[in-house]
């Protein structure tokens, strides 16, 4: 455990968010970040959005409220560059002491600041994520502490904690709060994963660092449902994080090998390796798919993280 600076009695807390192409999603919950009672500022990092999002944040920075910054982005940067380039921006240009970080596509609610900030002692922690038609149901359903138990819905998460908390375990970032006394212990995320990955990466290092981490059961942010994360395989015995999108494919298929190799060893590397080619030889047979994710992995090997660009053009 890494010595750690006490967080001030009124913590200076700044908001970032990051977007693409999504200004509908800003324009709910920008206001519902203004709403929230301690937030001293919002930074949204914006990846070179297309669709109007620089003119709408021009427009809502100069509304009445919690101050907002537009950090704009020459190119689509991916969420790795952008949280990369937002949690710099609150810490080095905004001196906060607390960053709330969060995609466009989640609602915190109203009390989920109060709430996460009911337990200063921690460095990384956040709430559940829940889907927003459905919210006793998770998004992204948790792994629990002490075995293979994976919860689907609150009602297990609730029984499975301590005093409200889930130790060891979070969803980056996903209405996360971060320490400044961490980021300058472990950096910023990896703005070169692009997407996928960057932010379990983040949560590992932090783990690494001997952080102090959990998920505060009644914090919640509300999400769009994301489908069933982990398709089943193998008879069903395990699943695997099949996308339709080659763009999060290639980068999952790299990312996972780095953090893999860096994190836990090459026999994991190796197991994940077998586990892709099962899934795309039987499970879901493509061999457009074995040969992406062959890239994928050797980029990995290799730590080239260019590949992606090429989904971009």
């Amino acid at each position: 455990m890494y010595a750690v600076t006490p967080t001030p009695a009124a913590p200076r807390i700044v908001a970032v968010v990051v977007t693409y192409n999504r200004v509908a999603l800003l324009q709910r919950l920008v206001p519902r970040l203004r709403s929230i009672a301690g937030l001293d500022q919002i930074i949204v990092v914006d990846n070179a959005s297309t669709d109007g999002t620089p003119e709408w944040l021009a427009s809502a920075a100069q509304e009445p409220g919690t101050l907002l910054h537009a950090h704009l982005m020459t190119s689509n940067t991916g969420g790795a560059g952008g949280f990369h380039d937002g949690l710099q921006a609150a810490i080095e240009g905004t001196d906060a002491d607390l960053v709330w970080l969060m995609d466009d596509d989640g609602l915190p609610d109203p009390d989920c600041l109060a709430t996460l900030l009911e337990h200063r002692d921690l460095d990384f922690w956040g709430p559940v994520v829940v889907d927003e038609d459905d919210p006793q149901r998770l998004v992204f359903p948790i792994r629990l502490p002490g075995g293979t138990s994976v919860a689907h819905d609150r009602a297990a998460v609730s029984r499975a904690a301590r005093d409200g908390l889930l130790d060891d375990i979070v969803i980056p970032f996903n209405g996360i709060l971060v320490t400044r006394a961490l980021v300058e212990k472990i950096g910023y995320p990896r703005a070169e994963f692009f997407i996928w990955g960057d932010d379990h990466e983040y949560r590992l290092r932090a783990e690494k660092a001997g952080a102090r981490i959990a998920t505060v059961t009644d914090a919640v942010v509300r999400h769009p449902s994301v489908g069933e994360l982990g398709t089943p395989m193998a008879f069903g015995r395990t699943t695997y994080n099949h996308t339709p999108s080659d763009l999060k494919h290639y980068c999952m298929a790299r990312n996972n090998v780095v953090n893999l190799r860096d994190y836990r060893g090459w026999l994991f590397v190796l197991a994940f390796v077998l586990k892709t080619v099962w899934f795309y030889a039987f499970t879901r047979p493509s061999l457009q798919r074995l040969r992406l994710s062959a890239e994928g992995i050797a980029a990995g090997v290799r730590d080239d993280f260019t590949g992606h660009l090429r989904f971009l053009a």
